[in-house]
């Protein structure tokens, strides 16, 4: 990518950033997810951007929401949020409107008090994500990042999500290259500055298997285990990684709460 183009990424990402903070303050048992899924909206169309996930090869609304056994895209309804579930928020924007280009960010929510159970795959994903960021830079290959994701998931005895990876993104939503987040080390795409992808690593409490269901979007995990995941789109530069998604502010629901093991004095701003 060319400077300007950077440029004009980092404007889509920081916006997708921003409404993953807008989104934490109104998470809350009783709510519905298609609650959320109308404040993104409105959150994002307000700001002259558009809602990414609407219409993309049929998806029916503006933001992916996963709940507590669904490993992606969940499709917002009129189900309510009760107190212990996980909820990822998946937005993306693409600023301006048209011919713009996209931002990809997600974060799992914490609704009310989490079992133990889930504060373990919640934060076992959150520092998944860390891990798989810490491995960008020039000269590294795409497998570094996954076989970093997978070491971690699995020593904390949990399963990466093999059937869904990250992407390349800018001007086109999904494309080159492709992200696993398991594999070996020294395999794969050499990483070069300039090239633009996400890491969203998908991480199960029980086995990885999914199940797509009869909607052709909903994916759930096959044992029904929970699943929690984070994402965010990254820059390969010269020096190493730009994270183009983090956020200024702490995350409410997420980051703000006492279990969260990578907080505001533990995580790097970079990688927030």
């Amino acid at each position: 990518m060319t400077p300007s183009m950077i440029e004009r990424m980092r404007e889509s990402c920081r916006m997708a950033a921003e409404c993953l903070v807008a989104v934490g303050r109104i998470i809350e048992p009783g709510i519905t997810t298609n609650h959320i899924n109308e404040f993104v909206h409105r959150f994002i169309t307000d700001r002259s951007a558009y809602p990414a996930p609407l219409n993309y090869k049929g998806f029916p609304k503006s933001v992916c929401t996963s709940v507590n056994e669904c490993v992606c895209h969940g499709i917002p309804s009129d189900r309510v949020l009760q107190d212990g579930d996980i909820v990822n928020v998946d937005v993306t924007t693409l600023y301006p409107a048209k011919g713009g280009y996209y931002g990809d960010t997600s974060v799992t929510f914490y609704v009310g008090t989490p079992s133990p159970e889930a504060i373990h795959v919640t934060e076992t994903a959150r520092r998944c994500l860390e891990v798989g960021i810490a491995q960008v830079r020039p000269g590294a290959r795409i497998g570094d990042i996954g076989a970093a994701i997978q070491e971690l998931a699995e020593k904390e005895g949990c399963s990466v999500v093999r059937d869904y990876v990250g992407h390349g993104v800018g001007r086109v939503f999904h494309t080159d290259p492709q992200v696993p987040h398991f594999g070996r080390a020294g395999t794969g795409k050499r990483l070069k500055p300039g090239m633009v992808f996400t890491i969203e690593p998908m991480i199960n409490l029980g086995r990885y298997e999914t199940e797509l269901q009869d909607d052709d979007w909903t994916v759930l995990t096959a044992d029904r285990s929970l699943s929690a995941q984070f994402e965010h789109t990254v820059l390969v530069t010269h020096e190493g990684v730009e994270v183009l998604t983090r956020r200024d502010e702490i995350v409410p629901r997420s980051e703000d709460v006492p279990w969260a093991k990578l907080g505001p004095l533990s995580t790097p701003a970079a990688f927030r």
